[in-house]
């Protein structure tokens, strides 16, 4: 039978206030016990109280007995809310990577909290978690390293937005094993996976036409011939030096702002336009400069996030800059809602990519 909840209330007050460590942490194992096998069958009342016994609880014992109960509550489906979550946002990651890797009940509101705040072990922990929204992995790919990168690109069941995406693939320039992961995602954007393979290595290249699935072994067969059609001489540089020069005068004397952006916009002067964002954010005007005019809408994106220029001028650069095809309302709704979604500082890092390996090829 189960104890009455005044008993264990009594109990617990009894072990915090007056016992040794090794009696709350024998109080704990009763009440953990107690509530696997009988937690099933808990109404929401009663596993409120657990809840709050559980709370109480991990205040006062070690890290080991906390990594315990971490680990023995993390595939707990009913596993009491508020625990968890505190567990989750233990700064010791031998207690939060257990429930940040497994729990159902660590909320998404927890998950950002974590990622956004704590070290490299707990974003690997969340980065192969089950189901990670996009909101989390937009965070992880800004601020995660290598290991936690590959860990998150090859969560099967994780979600990108095309921003997300887009800075997940910026890492893999530099990354072999990532280009390779990345490679064989079957929900990797096409164009993505175009820019990924043209700048693979053949080495990679040969492993992913090995390695793919039938589906996907014909879309990357597809897309490494059209990359061999295409092979040709580069094109001369393009001179940006009459534009440079009036965007560095206007910085010089505070007159390079948003409302001058978007008149060159409106005006499609591109060559100011990519001149301004790579003085903004301290890279190549040619590097801006393909940015602007490729086809992947998702990569503008990024500039103008590090730069701090409003939805309203970015949605005129995009519907303005010279490509294939205008946009339409639903990829500008699209790119809206990424642009929301996209932070600074994933923007700057993605930045920083770039001008690592000097080059952005579309």
């Amino acid at each position: 039978m189960l104890p009455s909840e005044d008993s264990v209330i009594l109990e617990l007050e009894e072990a915090v206030r007056g016992g040794s460590p090794q009696r709350r942490v024998h109080t704990l194992r009763q009440v953990t016990n107690l509530f696997l096998n009988d937690g099933a069958r808990l109404s929401d009342e009663q596993i409120k109280v657990f809840d709050d016994v559980f709370c109480l609880l991990v205040l006062n014992v070690e890290t080991k007995a906390r990594a315990e109960l971490s680990r023995r509550l993390a595939r707990v489906d009913h596993a009491p809310v508020e625990v968890i979550q505190r567990l989750a946002q233990d700064d010791e990651i031998a207690v939060a990577g257990h429930v940040l890797a497994h729990s159902r009940q660590v909320a998404t509101g927890t998950l950002m909290e974590v990622a956004n705040t704590k070290g490299q072990d707990h974003l690997f922990a969340i980065a192969g978690r089950k189901n990670l929204p996009e909101a989390v992995t937009d965070v992880i790919v800004g601020r995660g390293g290598p290991r936690v990168i590959r860990n998150l690109a090859s969560n099967a069941t994780a979600r990108f937005s095309n921003s997300g995406y887009a800075g997940i693939v910026a890492h893999a320039e530099a990354d072999d094993d990532l280009t390779e992961i990345l490679g064989l995602r079957p929900d990797l954007p096409a164009p993505l996976r175009q820019d990924l393979l043209r700048r693979a290595t053949e080495e990679v290249r040969t492993r992913l036409s090995a390695n793919a699935p039938p589906d996907l072994k014909e879309e990357i067969t597809r897309v490494l011939r059209s990359i061999a059609g295409n092979a040709s001489l580069p094109a001369p540089p393009q001179d940006f030096a009459r534009a440079e020069e009036n965007i560095k005068r206007m910085k010089a004397q505070d007159e390079l702002s948003e409302p001058a952006i978007l008149t060159f916009a409106q005006a499609n002067r591109f060559d100011e336009i990519a001149a301004a964002l790579a003085v903004e954010n301290c890279v190549p005007t040619a590097m801006m400069a393909k940015v602007l005019t490729g086809t992947r809408t998702d990569l503008v994106l990024i500039p103008c996030k590090a730069a701090g220029l409003s939805w309203t001028t970015v949605e005129t650069i995009l519907s303005k800059r010279p490509t294939v095809q205008p946009l339409n309302p639903p990829t500008l709704m699209a790119a809206a809602q990424d642009y929301r979604r996209l932070s600074v500082e994933t923007a700057q890092r993605t930045l920083r990519f770039w001008l690592l390996h000097d080059k952005v090829e579309k």
